[in-house]
């Protein structure tokens, strides 16, 4: 299955999702109270006409039209439909409209924190959890009992195709992984507790992490990439990828490689793309500091929250390439690469990464859990059949800078699902063939990177080699 076509394509989040209608609230919430604030403030400065000393010397010679003009005038600013009626009216519209946007909003958090809660508790007691698993179990063999054994029957006889079928699967694991780990930190009377525990995934991560020390980031520059998916000028997702999966065929437990990709305009502007790749090393922490910065423990780090040597070396070999703090700067990622470059994005323009980042492109990488500025534009690809999008143990924001794209593409393999040249690289060319207000967003805030038709833009793929010592 692995020549399967890409369907089932599905675009959430981003200029066109839910939160970009919440966002929308809050904007009009801003515009009528200013609209409040200037009639008031017009409303002020007409009272003020009432008592004006010529207004009044004026009404000894005609007492009447003074009065009626000043009836005229009260009416307008004080009566029902008045300037001051229409400043209340408004002020309790912006009111109204903030306290919908912020409640939207608060409702969203607590109910992922008490996702987060509930599935703790499974890990930590997961007595229950299995049982309430048995009882869910028979009413599915009562209700259904073909289906049930169909079910079983696929289980059995292929699991990891019958777990790519079921990715969700791994992200129940995950959320319930922090009880369990805090349960056996008690078990322990706490010895494990600098390792073991937290009250949801990213605590846990942090705290796993630690068993891996990050040292301090080495950079070594490498030739020039000449290679023609390197060196073409980018137009659109599909050729973003493609250089990508340079890097990532070039890396591996022994070498780290990532590419800073320097666009030239006929203008003289530039503008910079990087290349991430996934993990490469899966080693176990032994204690001192592992020289792959592409490791296991990065992964941990990473989804802990934390800034990571890999980041450090990523920010040097940017700085290497000749970017300044005011360069537009575009973050590609796949897997362990696409956590990196959103937590680089949530760093962007501080000294941990000081760097213009205008967007990351992300794929199959688990990064639901990262804030990213609103300023910093996010194309997410998902493989519906890719279990490591689901190793954070969320999905992702429906944030306005947040685009996601589910498609299905099924290869029957955990590898293959989630590789770059099997699935993202065919999921990227039908997402370019995608419209939508999202990814029309998207594509509006990474024209720096891509080059329109007749163009003339010229691309230079430096190759850097990153560690830790």
């Amino acid at each position: 299955m692995t020549g399967a076509p890409v369907t089932g394509i599905a675009v959430r989040g981003g200029a066109g999702g839910v939160e970009a209608d919440l966002a929308d609230l809050a904007a009009l919430a801003g515009s009528s109270l200013a609209l409040a604030e200037a009639l008031a403030a017009t409303g002020a400065a007409c009272h003020a006409v009432l008592a004006d000393p010529d207004l009044l010397a004026s009404a000894l010679l005609d007492p009447v039209a003074v009065a009626r003009f000043q009836a005229a005038l009260l009416t307008a600013l004080d009566g029902p439909g008045g300037l001051t009626a229409l400043a209340v009216t408004l002020t309790a519209r912006a009111a109204t409209l903030r306290a919908a946007a912020e409640a939207y909003a608060a409702a969203d958090a607590a109910l992922a924190a008490l996702l987060d809660d509930l599935h703790w508790a499974a890990g930590f007691v997961p007595e229950a959890a299995v049982g309430g698993l048995l009882l869910a179990g028979a009413g599915q063999v009562v209700t259904d009992p073909a289906g049930a054994v169909v079910a079983a029957r696929d289980l059995a006889g292929d699991p990891e195709r019958w777990l790519t079928e079921h990715p969700g699967v791994v992200g129940h694991v995950v959320n319930a992984a922090p009880g369990t780990a805090s349960r056996a930190a008690v078990g322990t009377g706490g010895l494990l507790s600098p390792w073991l525990g937290g009250g949801d995934v990213r605590s846990a991560a942090a705290r796993l992490g630690r068993l891996w020390p990050d040292g301090a980031p080495v950079v070594a520059r490498r030739p020039d990439d000449r290679r023609p998916a390197a060196v073409r000028p980018p137009r659109g997702t599909a050729d973003l990828l493609a250089a990508l999966h340079l890097r990532s065929a070039g890396s591996g437990a022994d070498r780290d490689h990532i590419g800073v990709r320097v666009l030239t305009r006929a203008d003289g502007t530039t503008a910079y793309v990087v290349d991430i790749p996934g993990t490469g090393d899966w080693a176990l922490p032994g204690g001192e500091v592992n020289p792959a910065s592409n490791d296991l423990g990065t992964n941990l780090r990473v989804l802990g929250g934390e800034v990571t040597t890999r980041q450090r070396a990523i920010a040097e070999a940017l700085r290497r390439s000749g970017a300044g703090p005011a360069d537009p700067v575009l973050l590609v990622g796949h897997s362990q690469g696409g956590m990196v470059a959103a937590q680089a994005a949530h760093d962007a323009g501080t000294p941990d990464f000081p760097y213009d980042v205008r967007g990351v492109l992300a794929a199959g990488a688990p990064i639901g859990r990262v804030e990213v500025p609103a300023r910093v534009q996010v194309l997410a690809l998902e493989n519906a059949h890719d279990v490591v999008a689901h190793l954070d143990g969320r999905g992702n924001d429906d944030d306005p800078n947040v685009t996601t794209v589910t498609f299905a593409r099924p290869t029957g393999a955990v590898a293959t699902a989630h590789g770059l040249q099997g699935s993202y690289l065919p999921g990227a060319r039908a997402v370019d063939r995608t419209d939508g207000p999202s990814l029309a967003a998207f594509r509006a805030s990474a024209a720096p990177f891509l080059a329109g038709p007749g163009e003339d833009v010229t691309v230079v793929a430096h190759v850097y080699a990153i560690g830790r010592g």
